[in-house]
């Protein structure tokens, strides 16, 4: 299956030629790179790997911090118009591997939304987050999904690989989300329509280099952020 990968980058410049090379050492991926203007020139350094893999790495430029959410709703559109059978989406920073990518590739032949999930049986994170941060994830999951109603087990996962189908079956539109809520957002919308979601087990990785985008204030905005989801979407069903 022909598939895009979209990774949203802000200064990932130390990561990227690695992911861009483990990517594309695979068959039948592309590799979309939306940068949002990062200050260490991750862009430029994209448009230079995509120069180099003609066809199979494009880079989407967008000014200034537009925030994580619209970056993949962006990508998302960019891979449809451009043909994609399946998008996947991950991080930059190795936190999601990329020799994984088959693996949810693969679980689309059951199902419409693969998620990498550090939450099913033989899923796991990283022995550096230690039992506090760890802990702190596991809560928010758990909040989410209960204030939600969501079956999927990590349903703040942000590695997903996604039918075509699935994608177009979504009015991407009414995806408000502009930070990570945007993963719960995906999530609670592909169950109210009754979409197949099948989690694969991952192990989650501490970022190689750089620093975390993911602070204090970020959790809290996207815990904050949930009561919108719901009143946004509840009352959306599956196709008749």
């Amino acid at each position: 299956m022909d598939a895009t990968v979209v990774v949203p980058t802000y200064n990932e410049a130390h990561n990227l030629p690695a992911m861009a090379e483990a990517l594309l050492a695979q068959p039948n991926l592309r590799l979309l790179v939306v940068d949002d203007g990062s200050p260490d020139g991750t862009g430029d350094l994209a448009d230079r790997l995509a120069a180099a893999s003609p066809g199979r790495l494009a880079v989407l430029h967008r000014r200034g911090e537009r925030g994580l959410g619209l970056a993949y709703i962006d990508g998302f559109r960019r891979a449809l118009a451009d043909g994609a059978e399946a998008v996947v989406q991950m991080d930059a920073d190795f936190s999601h591997a990329p020799a994984d990518v088959p693996r949810l590739l693969d679980q689309l032949a059951g199902c419409d939304v693969a998620v990498g999930s550090r939450y099913v049986p033989g899923g796991s994170v990283d022995d550096q987050w230690g039992p506090g941060r760890a802990a702190l994830s596991r809560s928010a999951n758990a909040y989410a999904r209960t204030l939600l109603g969501l079956r999927t087990r990590d349903a703040t996962a942000g590695f997903k690989a996604w039918r075509r189908s699935a994608l177009e079956a979504i009015d991407l539109g009414t995806v408000r989300s502009r930070g990570y809520l945007i993963q719960v957002e995906m999530t609670y919308v592909c169950e109210r329509l009754g979409l197949a979601i099948g989690e694969v087990p991952i192990h989650f990785s501490e970022r190689r280099t750089g620093r975390s985008k993911m602070s204090l204030k970020v959790k809290i905005q996207a815990a904050a952020g949930l009561a919108g989801v719901w009143r946004r979407h509840h009352r959306l069903r599956p196709a008749a």
